[in-house]
Parts: structure tokens; C-alpha cells; sequence
């Protein structure tokens, strides 16, 4: 699954994609853009049709679901990390899941890359790598997002607090290879074209169309990638660069299709 990603620009450029956007507040990033993690569940720029008044907006969302029904934050903080992801299959197909339930609550979250990790015979630890889209230098995962009315731990007043998960789906040929271990192997983010991101996040979204997005697999020969050095370790890179520049590790055999 995805748990690692990147977004390396000036958040104003986001109304280059969306000339409408509404900024909610003002926006103030307070994360390494490099490496973002999952499981901090951050905040992050998301963007969805506001439905108020049926504007795009952009606003900081927490990264991991919380379920509009949960009272106790503390009680779910296990649960928490099983809802960074949303497999696409489940949205519009199991009526018992969470997604199901916020099915229509649809936004997209800008990256400019993404982490996966290769399991490679000979090497003690995963090979991570980043991935980009060639022709979208900035793109939209598709994902949900949920509201839940939680007591602030300081004030003790109640407030809103919004929270995303993004969705993947089944590989593609490039993405086989290098997420090709542990319990969800052969998932990646679902990767969309930018008409299609738009679509996503139209106000209305028939059936048919939804299930065309769901269902859409992006190329692999739109994907480029490159192993990068460990990025969940304290651990300085020996050469000091970037996170997602790369790497080359001995003996690391390559992605041949």
C-alpha cells in the first residue's frame, strides 16, 4: 500500500490546475515535502467540492481516515492506521464498508511522486524506490474524505476535524515488480490522468463514470522510477542528497519487463 509520498512545489501552483480554487485558510506547510509519511497522519493540501456552495477548495486534511461515528480518538488510534488506504474495489461494491458510507465524500491529493519498497533476493532490507508520472509533473490521487466532531485534547471544545485516505488499486507491470512483497503486494496508488482527476471531484458522478475511474489502470510505461536510499531510517544518505534522488545500491539487480 502507500504509505510514503512527495510534494515538492509551491502550494500556489495548485491554481495553475485549478484556476477556482478556493483556499479555506491559509495554508501553512509544516512537513518535510520530500517524504511525507503516512503514519504521522500530517496534514496535507486536499482538494474536494466544498458542499456548501459547490466550490472547489483546498484545506489541510489529516492523513487517515477518521470515521464520522467515532467519539473516542484515543480508542480508535490502532484502527487509525488501516485507514490511510482504501482499496478501490470496496467503495461501490461492499455496502459493510466505510467507504461505502462516504462513497460521495470524493477528493484528490496532489503529489509530485510516491515511495514503494522491492523485496530483492540477497538484501537484508526492502529496496525503496520513488516513482513519478513522466508527463504529469505534479498529479491527483483520487481519494475519500471523512468528517468527525471530536473534543480538542486542550480546550476540550468540540470541533471538526477533517481526515483523507487515498485509493489504490491492482499494479500495473512496473509496479508488480517493485511492490512484490509483504501482506499487500501488487497495490499501488490509483493513478489517474488529470482530465480523469478532475472528473473525480465533479459535482455529480454517475454510476458508470465512477466505476470507469475505479476501474482505470494507468500504463506503465507512464511510470518512471529509481532506487533511492532508505527513507524510513535516521540514517544520513552516505552521498547527502534528497530523499528521492537516486541511489545506486551494490549488486541491485534491475527491473527488466
Amino acid at each position: 500500500m502507500c504509505y510514503d509520498i512527495s510534494f515538492t512545489i509551491d502550494i500556489k501552483q495548485l491554481s495553475d490546475y485549478f484556476p477556482d480554487l478556493v483556499f479555506d485558510d491559509q495554508i501553512k506547510i509544516n512537513f518535510d515535502p520530500v517524504h511525507i509519511v503516512g503514519h504521522s497522519h500530517g496534514n496535507h493540501p486536499i482538494i474536494f467540492r466544498d458542499r456548501d456552495d459547490q466550490q472547489v477548495h483546498c484545506r489541510l486534511m489529516e492523513w487517515g481516515c477518521i470515521p464520522f461515528y467515532v467519539k473516542d480518538e484515543d480508542g480508535f488510534k490502532n484502527q487509525r492506521r488501516t485507514m490511510l488506504n482504501a482499496r478501490s474495489e470496496r467503495i461501490l461494491d461492499d455496502p459493510k464498508s466505510y467507504w461505502y458510507k462516504i462513497r460521495n465524500r470524493r477528493c484528490l491529493i496532489p503529489l509530485t511522486g510516491f515511495y514503494e519498497h522491492r523485496e530483492v533476493k540477497g538484501f537484508k532490507n526492502k529496496i525503496p524506490y520513488f516513482i513519478e508520472l513522466k508527463d504529469q509533473p505534479l498529479f491527483f490521487l483520487p481519494g475519500l474524505y471523512s468528517v468527525a466532531e471530536l473534543p480538542n485534547k486542550e480546550t476540550g471544545e468540540v470541533e471538526k476535524r477533517y481526515t483523507f485516505t487515498l485509493l489504490t488499486t491492482n499494479a500495473n507491470e512496473i509496479m508488480k515488480e517493485i511492490h512484490n512483497g509483504g501482506d499487500n503486494k501488487g497495490r499501488m496508488p490509483l493513478l489517474l490522468p488529470f482530465e480523469l482527476s478532475k472528473k473525480w471531484i465533479d459535482e455529480e458522478l454517475p454510476e458508470e463514470s465512477y466505476r470507469n475511474i475505479l476501474n482505470y489502470m494507468m500504463p506503465a510505461e507512464k511510470l518512471t522510477f529509481h532506487s533511492v536510499y532508505s527513507i524510513r531510517s535516521a540514517k544520513m544518505r552516505p552521498d547527502e542528497k534528497a530523499k528521492n534522488a537516486f541511489y545506486q545500491w551494490e549488486h541491485l539487480a534491475e527491473i527488466v519487463l
